[in-house]
Protein backbone atom coordinates (compact mmCIF):
# COMPACT_ATOMS: atom_id res chain seq x y z
CA UNK A 1 0.00 0.00 0.00
CA UNK A 2 1.11 3.73 -0.86
CA UNK A 3 1.67 5.50 1.61
CA UNK A 4 2.42 9.78 2.06
CA UNK A 5 2.48 12.08 4.61
CA UNK A 6 1.03 15.70 4.50
CA UNK A 7 4.29 17.10 4.42
CA UNK A 8 5.12 14.84 1.19
CA UNK A 9 1.74 15.43 -0.56
CA UNK A 10 2.05 19.16 -0.04
CA UNK A 11 5.61 18.89 -2.16
CA UNK A 12 4.35 17.15 -4.83
CA UNK A 13 0.91 19.16 -5.33
CA UNK A 14 2.87 22.64 -4.51
CA UNK A 15 0.40 23.68 -1.90
CA UNK A 16 0.61 25.06 1.34
CA UNK A 17 0.02 22.64 4.41
CA UNK A 18 -1.78 24.15 7.68
CA UNK A 19 -1.01 21.07 10.00
CA UNK A 20 -3.15 20.47 12.71
CA UNK A 21 -2.00 16.85 13.09
CA UNK A 22 0.39 14.44 11.40
CA UNK A 23 -1.96 12.37 9.15
CA UNK A 24 -0.65 9.57 6.98
CA UNK A 25 -2.47 9.41 3.54
CA UNK A 26 -2.88 5.20 1.78
CA UNK A 27 -6.12 6.86 -0.35
CA UNK A 28 -7.89 10.12 -1.83
CA UNK A 29 -11.75 10.54 -1.96
CA UNK A 30 -14.49 12.53 -1.89
CA UNK A 31 -15.09 13.81 2.34
CA UNK A 32 -18.21 11.85 2.22
CA UNK A 33 -16.48 8.67 1.75
CA UNK A 34 -13.09 9.18 3.39
CA UNK A 35 -11.99 7.67 6.63
CA UNK A 36 -8.83 8.70 8.71
CA UNK A 37 -6.15 7.58 6.69
CA UNK A 38 -8.08 9.80 3.38
CA UNK A 39 -6.94 12.82 1.90
CA UNK A 40 -10.13 14.27 1.67
CA UNK A 41 -10.71 16.28 -1.81
CA UNK A 42 -12.66 19.36 -1.05
CA UNK A 43 -12.32 21.01 -4.75
CA UNK A 44 -15.68 23.19 -5.08
CA UNK A 45 -18.41 24.23 -2.44
CA UNK A 46 -20.55 21.55 -1.90
CA UNK A 47 -17.38 18.79 -0.87
CA UNK A 48 -15.72 21.71 1.49
CA UNK A 49 -19.23 22.02 3.29
CA UNK A 50 -19.41 17.77 3.29
CA UNK A 51 -15.69 17.94 5.37
CA UNK A 52 -18.21 18.44 8.10
CA UNK A 53 -19.43 15.23 8.14
CA UNK A 54 -16.06 13.54 6.88
CA UNK A 55 -14.39 11.41 8.79
CA UNK A 56 -10.93 12.55 7.49
CA UNK A 57 -8.33 14.12 9.41
CA UNK A 58 -6.87 16.13 6.28
CA UNK A 59 -8.22 17.46 3.21
CA UNK A 60 -6.84 18.91 -0.27
CA UNK A 61 -8.86 22.60 -0.67
CA UNK A 62 -8.60 25.78 -3.21
CA UNK A 63 -6.26 28.51 -1.75
CA UNK A 64 -8.18 30.66 1.17
CA UNK A 65 -9.97 27.99 2.48
CA UNK A 66 -9.52 26.61 6.24
CA UNK A 67 -11.28 24.07 8.28
CA UNK A 68 -10.95 24.63 12.18
CA UNK A 69 -9.43 21.43 13.77
CA UNK A 70 -8.69 19.69 10.05
CA UNK A 71 -4.81 19.47 8.46
CA UNK A 72 -5.53 21.40 5.13
CA UNK A 73 -3.67 21.34 1.75
CA UNK A 74 -4.20 24.75 0.10
CA UNK A 75 -3.70 24.78 -3.81
CA UNK A 76 -4.36 27.29 -6.63
CA UNK A 77 -6.01 25.01 -8.65
CA UNK A 78 -7.33 22.37 -7.06
CA UNK A 79 -8.35 20.05 -9.92
CA UNK A 80 -5.00 19.88 -11.14
CA UNK A 81 -3.25 19.03 -8.03
CA UNK A 82 -6.35 15.67 -8.30
CA UNK A 83 -4.91 15.14 -11.17
CA UNK A 84 -0.89 14.93 -9.46
CA UNK A 85 -2.22 12.84 -6.82
CA UNK A 86 -4.37 10.27 -8.93
CA UNK A 87 -1.05 9.56 -10.74
CA UNK A 88 0.81 8.98 -7.43
CA UNK A 89 -2.07 6.52 -6.17
CA UNK A 90 -2.78 5.18 -9.81
CA UNK A 91 -2.27 1.46 -10.18
CA UNK A 92 -1.26 0.55 -14.13
CA UNK A 93 -2.87 -2.42 -15.68
CA UNK A 94 -1.11 -5.88 -15.20
CA UNK A 95 1.49 -6.36 -18.68
CA UNK A 96 3.20 -9.75 -18.77
CA UNK A 97 6.79 -8.77 -19.78
CA UNK A 98 8.46 -9.47 -23.46
CA UNK A 99 5.56 -11.87 -26.19
CA UNK A 100 2.82 -13.88 -24.95
CA UNK A 101 3.13 -17.56 -26.30
CA UNK A 102 -0.36 -17.08 -27.48
CA UNK A 103 0.75 -13.90 -29.42
CA UNK A 104 1.37 -14.32 -33.07
CA UNK A 105 4.41 -11.62 -34.78
CA UNK A 106 5.22 -11.53 -38.02
CA UNK A 107 8.56 -13.05 -38.47
CA UNK A 108 9.60 -9.28 -40.34
CA UNK A 109 8.19 -7.57 -37.77
CA UNK A 110 10.68 -5.48 -35.88
CA UNK A 111 10.32 -4.66 -31.96
CA UNK A 112 12.40 -2.16 -29.57
CA UNK A 113 13.20 -2.84 -26.03
CA UNK A 114 11.15 -3.36 -23.45
CA UNK A 115 7.99 -4.26 -25.33
CA UNK A 116 4.89 -5.82 -24.23
CA UNK A 117 3.03 -8.33 -26.63
CA UNK A 118 -0.12 -9.70 -24.94
CA UNK A 119 -2.16 -13.29 -25.51
CA UNK A 120 -3.48 -13.62 -28.76
CA UNK A 121 -2.16 -10.48 -30.17
CA UNK A 122 -1.27 -10.35 -33.66
CA UNK A 123 1.32 -8.11 -35.34
CA UNK A 124 1.66 -8.41 -39.07
CA UNK A 125 4.82 -7.81 -41.65
CA UNK A 126 7.24 -5.35 -41.58
CA UNK A 127 5.14 -3.82 -38.30
CA UNK A 128 7.77 -1.91 -36.06
CA UNK A 129 7.00 -1.36 -31.92
CA UNK A 130 9.22 0.93 -30.56
CA UNK A 131 10.69 0.82 -26.81
CA UNK A 132 8.72 0.13 -23.82
CA UNK A 133 5.69 0.22 -26.03
CA UNK A 134 2.60 -2.04 -24.40
CA UNK A 135 0.12 -3.80 -26.08
CA UNK A 136 -2.66 -6.05 -24.26
CA UNK A 137 -4.59 -9.04 -25.56
CA UNK A 138 -6.40 -9.18 -28.53
CA UNK A 139 -4.99 -6.61 -30.04
CA UNK A 140 -4.63 -6.45 -34.02
CA UNK A 141 -1.59 -4.52 -35.81
CA UNK A 142 -1.56 -4.68 -39.30
CA UNK A 143 1.61 -4.68 -41.74
CA UNK A 144 4.06 -1.88 -41.73
CA UNK A 145 2.45 -0.23 -39.08
CA UNK A 146 4.77 2.04 -37.19
CA UNK A 147 3.95 2.61 -33.46
CA UNK A 148 6.65 4.81 -31.57
CA UNK A 149 8.25 4.23 -28.12
CA UNK A 150 6.39 4.41 -24.85
CA UNK A 151 2.70 3.60 -26.11
CA UNK A 152 0.00 1.90 -24.15
CA UNK A 153 -2.55 -0.17 -26.18
CA UNK A 154 -5.57 -1.38 -24.16
CA UNK A 155 -6.72 -4.66 -25.19
CA UNK A 156 -8.84 -5.15 -28.60
CA UNK A 157 -7.25 -2.24 -30.32
CA UNK A 158 -7.49 -2.93 -34.01
CA UNK A 159 -4.70 -0.69 -36.15
CA UNK A 160 -4.71 -1.25 -39.68
CA UNK A 161 -1.88 -1.42 -42.50
CA UNK A 162 0.30 1.00 -42.89
CA UNK A 163 -1.01 3.36 -39.80
CA UNK A 164 1.81 5.59 -38.48
CA UNK A 165 1.55 5.78 -34.31
CA UNK A 166 3.78 8.79 -32.32
CA UNK A 167 5.27 8.35 -28.97
CA UNK A 168 3.47 8.01 -26.09
CA UNK A 169 0.20 7.40 -27.24
CA UNK A 170 -2.36 5.69 -25.29
CA UNK A 171 -5.52 3.54 -26.96
CA UNK A 172 -8.08 2.62 -24.81
CA UNK A 173 -10.69 -0.57 -25.57
CA UNK A 174 -11.75 -0.96 -29.46
CA UNK A 175 -9.75 1.48 -30.90
CA UNK A 176 -10.05 1.32 -34.54
CA UNK A 177 -7.46 3.00 -36.64
CA UNK A 178 -7.55 2.80 -40.22
CA UNK A 179 -10.53 1.36 -41.28
CA UNK A 180 -11.57 2.33 -45.05
CA UNK A 181 -13.30 5.58 -45.22
CA UNK A 182 -16.95 5.44 -45.61
CA UNK A 183 -16.80 6.89 -49.44
CA UNK A 184 -18.59 5.74 -52.12
CA UNK A 185 -20.49 7.03 -55.92
CA UNK A 186 -22.90 6.19 -58.06
CA UNK A 187 -22.32 6.51 -61.94
CA UNK A 188 -25.42 8.67 -62.49
CA UNK A 189 -26.01 11.96 -60.00
CA UNK A 190 -27.78 10.60 -57.02
CA UNK A 191 -30.21 12.37 -54.49
CA UNK A 192 -27.97 13.92 -52.70
CA UNK A 193 -26.26 15.61 -55.58
CA UNK A 194 -29.57 16.77 -56.65
CA UNK A 195 -30.01 18.01 -53.52
CA UNK A 196 -26.98 20.01 -53.02
CA UNK A 197 -27.36 21.33 -56.61
CA UNK A 198 -30.65 22.12 -57.07
CA UNK A 199 -32.23 21.98 -53.44
CA UNK A 200 -34.57 19.44 -54.55
CA UNK A 201 -35.12 15.56 -55.14
CA UNK A 202 -36.86 15.75 -58.67
CA UNK A 203 -36.59 11.85 -59.19
CA UNK A 204 -37.32 8.79 -57.02
CA UNK A 205 -37.54 5.14 -57.10
CA UNK A 206 -34.44 5.62 -59.46
CA UNK A 207 -32.17 2.57 -58.57
CA UNK A 208 -28.29 3.25 -58.47
CA UNK A 209 -25.12 1.12 -58.23
CA UNK A 210 -23.61 1.95 -55.00
CA UNK A 211 -19.57 1.72 -56.30
CA UNK A 212 -17.06 1.77 -53.07
CA UNK A 213 -14.08 4.32 -53.46
CA UNK A 214 -11.27 2.26 -51.66
CA UNK A 215 -9.09 3.82 -49.31
CA UNK A 216 -4.83 4.01 -50.15
CA UNK A 217 -4.34 6.96 -47.59
CA UNK A 218 -3.34 5.73 -44.22
CA UNK A 219 -3.83 7.60 -40.67
CA UNK A 220 -1.22 9.36 -38.68
CA UNK A 221 -1.10 9.88 -34.74
CA UNK A 222 0.93 12.30 -33.82
CA UNK A 223 2.97 12.08 -30.01
CA UNK A 224 1.13 12.34 -26.75
CA UNK A 225 -2.40 11.62 -28.25
CA UNK A 226 -5.20 9.66 -26.25
CA UNK A 227 -7.92 7.93 -28.07
CA UNK A 228 -10.83 6.69 -25.83
CA UNK A 229 -12.91 3.70 -26.10
CA UNK A 230 -14.46 2.27 -29.55
CA UNK A 231 -13.52 5.64 -30.64
CA UNK A 232 -12.83 4.75 -34.71
CA UNK A 233 -10.36 7.01 -37.28
CA UNK A 234 -10.47 6.37 -40.98
CA UNK A 235 -7.92 6.13 -43.17
CA UNK A 236 -7.75 9.03 -46.50
CA UNK A 237 -8.81 8.00 -49.53
CA UNK A 238 -6.01 9.25 -51.03
CA UNK A 239 -3.68 11.66 -48.00
CA UNK A 240 -3.44 10.69 -45.04
CA UNK A 241 -6.02 11.37 -42.17
CA UNK A 242 -4.14 13.03 -39.28
CA UNK A 243 -4.13 13.74 -35.39
CA UNK A 244 -2.03 16.26 -33.96
CA UNK A 245 0.53 16.10 -30.85
CA UNK A 246 -1.17 16.23 -27.30
CA UNK A 247 -4.85 15.93 -29.16
CA UNK A 248 -7.41 13.95 -26.78
CA UNK A 249 -10.02 12.22 -28.11
CA UNK A 250 -12.91 10.50 -25.82
CA UNK A 251 -14.86 7.73 -25.93
CA UNK A 252 -17.30 6.80 -28.92
CA UNK A 253 -15.81 9.30 -31.29
CA UNK A 254 -15.96 8.96 -35.22
CA UNK A 255 -13.41 10.95 -37.44
CA UNK A 256 -13.94 10.59 -41.30
CA UNK A 257 -11.61 9.98 -43.73
CA UNK A 258 -9.17 12.93 -44.81
CA UNK A 259 -9.90 14.88 -41.88
CA UNK A 260 -6.63 16.98 -40.75
CA UNK A 261 -6.96 17.38 -36.89
CA UNK A 262 -4.17 20.10 -34.96
CA UNK A 263 -2.51 19.94 -31.99
CA UNK A 264 -3.79 20.11 -28.78
CA UNK A 265 -7.59 19.28 -29.25
CA UNK A 266 -9.97 17.93 -26.94
CA UNK A 267 -13.11 15.79 -29.10
CA UNK A 268 -15.58 14.68 -26.35
CA UNK A 269 -17.84 11.72 -26.81
CA UNK A 270 -19.97 10.74 -29.39
CA UNK A 271 -18.58 13.31 -31.67
CA UNK A 272 -18.75 12.66 -35.25
CA UNK A 273 -16.61 14.49 -38.24
CA UNK A 274 -17.16 13.88 -41.27
CA UNK A 275 -14.64 13.56 -44.08
CA UNK A 276 -12.20 16.16 -45.50
CA UNK A 277 -12.82 18.52 -42.65
CA UNK A 278 -10.06 20.92 -41.54
CA UNK A 279 -9.47 21.26 -37.35
CA UNK A 280 -7.23 24.25 -36.16
CA UNK A 281 -5.30 23.92 -32.81
CA UNK A 282 -6.43 23.99 -29.42
CA UNK A 283 -10.17 23.25 -30.78
CA UNK A 284 -12.66 22.23 -27.79
CA UNK A 285 -15.61 20.36 -29.65
CA UNK A 286 -18.41 18.88 -26.98
CA UNK A 287 -20.32 16.35 -26.74
CA UNK A 288 -22.55 14.90 -29.48
CA UNK A 289 -21.58 17.44 -31.88
CA UNK A 290 -21.65 17.06 -35.22
CA UNK A 291 -19.63 18.28 -38.36
CA UNK A 292 -20.49 18.43 -42.27
CA UNK A 293 -17.55 17.01 -44.81
CA UNK A 294 -15.00 19.58 -46.22
CA UNK A 295 -15.53 22.40 -43.57
CA UNK A 296 -12.79 24.19 -41.96
CA UNK A 297 -12.93 25.32 -38.20
CA UNK A 298 -10.23 27.95 -37.24
CA UNK A 299 -7.86 27.44 -33.98
CA UNK A 300 -8.98 28.25 -30.69
CA UNK A 301 -12.48 27.41 -31.30
CA UNK A 302 -14.96 25.87 -28.98
CA UNK A 303 -17.83 23.96 -30.49
CA UNK A 304 -20.75 23.38 -27.63
CA UNK A 305 -22.46 20.36 -27.06
CA UNK A 306 -25.00 18.58 -30.12
CA UNK A 307 -24.16 21.89 -32.25
CA UNK A 308 -24.68 21.02 -36.08
CA UNK A 309 -21.65 22.59 -38.00
CA UNK A 310 -22.54 23.00 -41.23
CA UNK A 311 -19.93 25.63 -42.47
CA UNK A 312 -16.54 26.67 -41.87
CA UNK A 313 -15.75 29.11 -39.42
CA UNK A 314 -12.55 31.13 -38.28
CA UNK A 315 -10.72 30.97 -35.29
CA UNK A 316 -11.54 32.04 -31.84
CA UNK A 317 -15.26 31.45 -32.72
CA UNK A 318 -17.54 30.24 -29.86
CA UNK A 319 -20.08 27.90 -31.63
CA UNK A 320 -23.85 27.08 -31.26
CA UNK A 321 -26.84 25.62 -31.74
CA UNK A 322 -28.52 23.84 -34.95
CA UNK A 323 -27.70 25.01 -37.42
CA UNK A 324 -24.49 25.91 -35.84
CA UNK A 325 -23.67 29.66 -35.47
CA UNK A 326 -21.98 31.88 -33.67
CA UNK A 327 -22.66 32.33 -29.86
CA UNK A 328 -23.62 36.18 -30.20
CA UNK A 329 -25.75 35.55 -32.82
CA UNK A 330 -27.52 32.21 -31.15
CA UNK A 331 -28.15 34.65 -28.07
CA UNK A 332 -29.89 37.55 -30.51
CA UNK A 333 -31.94 34.47 -31.78
CA UNK A 334 -33.07 33.82 -28.45
CA UNK A 335 -34.11 37.11 -27.69
CA UNK A 336 -35.72 37.47 -31.02
CA UNK A 337 -37.95 34.00 -30.02
CA UNK A 338 -38.39 35.97 -26.36
CA UNK A 339 -39.40 39.34 -28.39
CA UNK A 340 -41.83 37.52 -30.73
CA UNK A 341 -43.55 35.56 -27.52
CA UNK A 342 -44.05 38.98 -25.96
CA UNK A 343 -45.20 40.61 -29.07
CA UNK A 344 -47.83 37.74 -29.47
CA UNK A 345 -48.84 37.94 -26.48
CA UNK A 346 -49.71 41.75 -26.76
CA UNK A 347 -51.71 40.99 -30.58
CA UNK A 348 -53.75 38.11 -28.44
CA UNK A 349 -54.31 40.56 -25.64
CA UNK A 350 -55.68 43.49 -27.99
CA UNK A 351 -57.13 40.84 -31.20
CA UNK A 352 -61.19 41.57 -29.83
CA UNK A 353 -60.63 44.97 -29.93
CA UNK A 354 -59.05 44.54 -33.51
CA UNK A 355 -61.37 42.87 -34.23
CA UNK A 356 -64.46 44.67 -32.78
CA UNK A 357 -62.49 47.20 -34.97
CA UNK A 358 -62.88 45.95 -38.17
CA UNK A 359 -66.34 44.20 -37.49
CA UNK A 360 -67.70 48.17 -36.70
CA UNK A 361 -65.54 49.66 -40.18
CA UNK A 362 -66.99 46.64 -42.24
CA UNK A 363 -70.53 47.38 -41.27
CA UNK A 364 -69.47 50.98 -41.82
CA UNK A 365 -68.41 50.32 -45.09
Amino acid sequence: MKTFSTDEITKIVDGMLTKVQEVQITHIAPPLLADENTLALALGEDEIANLAKSKAKAALVPLGVQIDGLTTIEVERPRLAMMKLLNLFYVPPTVNKDVHPTAVVDSTAKLGQNVSIGPNVVVGANAQIGDNTKILANSYIGSDVKIGANCFFHPNVNIGDRVQVGNDVILHHGVSLGADGFSFVTENPDNIEQARRDGEIKESDTKHVIYKIPSIGSVVIGNNVEIGANSAIDRGTIENTTIGDDTKIDDLVMIGHNCKIGKGCLIISQVGIAGSCVIGDRVVIAGQAGLADHIEIGSDTIITAKAGVTKSFPERSIIVGIPAVPRKDFIKQLKTMKDAQEIIAKFRKFEPMLNSFEEEHSDNA
